[in-house]
């Protein structure tokens, strides 16, 4: 609701004021309705009088959020949850003393004389914090009932001070007739005046925080599937959840503190066992990565890859403590111990939002934002970085990410190479990632993010969960689990919106997989590409569609030591298609049915074409 404040006197004001000459002075839409009561309640007191609102949405400045159900800004925590404001404050009008503070207002205006009346006659005249005054906006009779409302005290102040020569018996006159005819529309406003202070006086009584607010997502999903390695019977249908609290906390209005806790019930641990993958037959040996994985499912399910101890069903973690705060007009820095690298930088690609949008983790990010855990669903990395815009159509993000941040020292070898600590220790001495995406927006119909990301990891993995081939990055019998790796990785992700319900998304992304092992010489490269068209507002208001095809990682190139399949695998190209349709049933639910089918699940073409079907009911508040 637009909240209007008023600012009139009584005399020839008041007569043009009838015409429709006076202008509404506005604020922004408010956040909540104790701030509507405190800008009500200004209007029917003083001309001067002004309310601060606080505004809940995202500061596009730090551009930070999830990126929730992706209708945030670019800095998508949450996205879903995982997008949290910054807080700014509106912009308040001001009180003038003359006419010619007004920088919008001429001489020539044929309502200046009325104008110059107002302001040095009565005073009752206020104007923007820009000295604009904006006198061709129109006025509602409600605005209207204020506004006199206002005129009214200002002529009692002037008559009780003893100034009556500056009230004229026919100004009198003119306002006891508007007052009589308005008399309805005052006690209406003053009715809803007083209902608004009583809520506020309840909303201040029992709110939770002043600085901090609570938002949340819950996913139930109904999951099953069919295909598979071959001799393998079609797992059962599995009912999951995802559970997400967030409590975002601002103590300046620009900076903002994001504390989230999670739970689910998806199962894994470290062989996979009890996982929709594994039952499938196309989960890697270790930590289930695969192809089939769904969108909403945490990269590490049943385990903490940091120490490989187990984490029970729909046990409670910190899975997000970030801190985003400015340090200059174009810069904002972050830093935190629960963060991933979609916490900074923008998904570009509608398809992002994991309790909302694509089905699948293949659909929703461009792969080069997953390595190194960089997307894991469990805030694995400790990160601090920057965003820096060059201008609103240009900006720039790195940062630096690492896994085992918290540990001092490894622990002993459970295989030959690979501690009980399998990432590493220390801040800079373990698994880690330097990424930096440069996005540009040309126009608000074309979108382009470029990525790359350099990494360093203990094990032989890429550490994205997106195929079976994740773990054992560099493969051959001559290149172990416990071999270290580096990785250059570059991708691309472009969003032509060529009509307001109609999109075009793509991404490309090369992986570049070296050995760092002085004894052994191998290197790799994966590839993966994907297009999609996104729908918005399908058949009803509210509907989100869309459909999407692509290639999943896939090697297509090997040296040295390295091969391009383990033994006994029938190599043919992977592709992924999919489709869903989400129904939002009301603002804080939303039911999306939709499948996927892989064809050569795993680039083996020895595996039979798989569908996994995802019913995913989503409650957000």
């Amino acid at each position: 609701m637009k909240v209007n404040l008023l600012a009139y006197a009584g005399g020839l004001g008041v007569l043009y004021l009838i015409a429709g000459l006076l202008p509404v002075q506005a604020t922004s839409a408010l956040a909540d309705s104790a701030d509507n009561a405190k800008i009500l309640k200004s209007t029917v007191q003083i001309a001067s009088s002004n309310s601060d609102a606080t505004n809940s949405n995202v500061s596009r400045k730090t551009e930070l959020i999830s990126n929730s159900d992706r209708e945030q800004p670019d800095l998508p925590i949450a996205n879903q949850v995982n997008s949290s404001p910054l807080l700014l404050a509106d912009d308040a009008i001001e009180q003038v003393t003359s006419v010619s503070q007004l920088s919008d207002v001429q001489p020539t205006d044929w309502a200046f004389a009325a104008l110059q009346s107002l302001v040095e006659r009565y005073g009752c005249i206020a104007g923007y914090p820009n000295s604009t005054y904006r006198g061709n906006r129109a006025l509602t009779r409600y605005e209207f009932a204020a506004g006199l409302n206002a005129c009214l005290d200002r002529v009692n102040e002037l008559i009780a001070t003893a100034t009556s020569d500056l009230v004229t018996k026919e100004d009198l006159n003119t306002i006891k007739k508007l007052q009589e005819e308005f008399a309805a529309e005052l006690s209406t406003l003053r009715g809803r005046v007083d209902t608004l202070e009583a809520r506020t006086a309840e909303l201040e009584a029992n709110q939770f925080s002043t600085t901090t607010k609570l938002n949340g997502e819950v996913i139930i999903a109904a999951i099953g599937a069919t295909g598979g390695a071959p001799d393998r019977n079609d797992p059962n249908i599995i009912l999951t959840n995802r559970v997400r609290l967030n409590l975002n906390t601002s103590f300046t209005g620009k900076d903002l503190l994001i504390t989230g806790l999670q739970s689910h019930n998806f199962l894994g641990g470290v062989d996979g066992s009890g996982s929709l993958q594994e039952s499938l037959g196309l989960a890697s040996p270790v930590l289930s990565a695969s192809s089939a994985r769904t969108s909403f499912e945490p990269q590490f399910a049943g385990v903490d890859p940091k120490n490989l101890s187990t984490i029970g069903a729909n046990s409670v973690q910190l899975y997000k403590l970030l801190y985003i705060f400015p340090v200059a007009d174009k810069l904002t820095l972050f830093a935190g111990t629960a963060a991933e690298v979609s916490d900074a930088f923008p998904t570009i690609t509608p398809f992002y939002g994991e309790g909302q949008e694509s089905i699948s983790r293949f659909g929703n990010l461009n792969p080069v934002l997953r390595v190194s855990g960089g997307t894991s669903g469990s805030g694995l990395a400790s990160a601090a970085g920057f965003i820096y815009s060059f201008s609103p159509q240009l900006d720039l993000r790195a940062l630096y990410g690492s896994v085992n941040a918290n540990l001092p020292s490894k622990a002993g070898d459970i295989l030959p190479g690979v501690s009980n600590t399998p990432l590493g220790a220390g801040v800079f001495s373990g698994s880690s990632v330097v990424a930096a995406q440069l996005t540009f927006r040309p126009s608000n119909s074309f979108e382009i993010g470029l990525n790359y990301a350099n990494s360093y990891h203990e094990i032989n993995i890429l550490g994205t969960g997106l195929t079976s081939s994740d773990i054992g990055a560099l493969a051959g019998p001559g290149v172990p689990l416990g071999t270290p790796v580096k990785l250059n990785s570059f991708g691309g992700t472009v969003t032509w919106r060529f009509s307001p319900k109609i999109a075009l998304s793509g991404y490309g992304a090369a992986l570049f997989v070296d050995d760092s092992s002085p004894d052994i010489d191998a290197s790799t490269t994966f590839t993966s590409w994907m297009v999609g068209v996104h729908f918005n507002d399908l058949l009803k208001p509210g509907n989100n569609a869309g459909i999407i095809f692509g290639q999943p990682l896939y090697r297509t190139d090997a040296s040295g030591a390295a091969q391009l399949a383990a033994a006994g695998v029938n190599r043919a190209v992977p592709y992924h298609l999919e489709a869903y349709y989400r129904f939002r049933v009301n603002d804080n639910v939303s039911i999306t049915p939709g499948a996927f089918v892989l064809f050569n699940p795993e680039g083996d073409s020895r595996n039979e074409t798989t569908t996994v079907g995802v019913l995913r009911t989503t409650f957000t508040f």
